[in-house]
């Protein structure tokens, strides 16, 4: 199989082999309402799959950045699955229907996310945080990786940006808040 269901909880943390991704689905388990975070193109059929396993009504697809190895299934999802789709507003993703600037949110069910703007691994790159009564999560796409972080050498990056939203913002976040990143390129799935 070309990619595996890592964790049924919620969230729901998928893997893409081929481009190390992680794409994350979160919910509210009353309304069944989903959001996913970072889908990936080549996963589209997984993706439809794993709604429809859990029964979840998808409303948002949400990206963290957006550059050459980062390829989107979000306009498909939201076409298949009657989504809108959200992402940084400084990554030039124009064709999303919501540009998120910080401290935005998203709602699902009764549950949101809310958009922090954490530049660095490119100038519009965002993470999302999501408090539950169970805890909090971020999902870091490429800003905080495993024992690492996103390139700063291209396409926008910038080391001082990068040091700022690590150290100012995502450290900023309560200590017990579980870090959810954009890959692992050391096969730790």
């Amino acid at each position: 199989t070309t990619s595996h269901l890592v964790a049924a909880m919620n969230p729901i943390q998928l893997f893409d082999p081929a481009s190390s991704t992680y794409t994350y689905v979160l919910f509210d388990e009353a309304s069944r309402d989903a959001i996913i975070i970072d889908p990936v193109d080549e996963q589209l059929e997984r993706d439809l799959g794993v709604l429809r396993q859990f029964g979840l009504k998808l409303l948002w697809t949400v990206e963290t950045h957006a550059h050459a190895d980062h390829i989107t299934s979000a306009g498909l999802l939201a076409e298949h699955a009657g989504a809108k789709t959200a992402a940084p507003q400084g990554c030039g993703i124009t064709t999303a229907a919501v540009q998120l600037a910080d401290s935005d949110t998203l709602a699902f069910g009764s549950e949101k996310i809310r958009a922090l703007h954490t530049p660095g691994h490119t100038a519009g790159s965002m993470c999302y945080f999501w408090q539950t009564s169970s805890g909090s999560h971020v999902f870091t796409g490429d800003t905080l990786l495993i024992n690492g972080c996103g390139r700063t050498d291209f396409q926008s990056g910038s080391t001082q940006d990068m040091y700022r939203s690590l150290t100012q913002v995502l450290f900023a976040l309560p200590d017990a808040t579980t870090v959810w990143p954009g890959h692992d390129y050391q096969g730790r799935t």
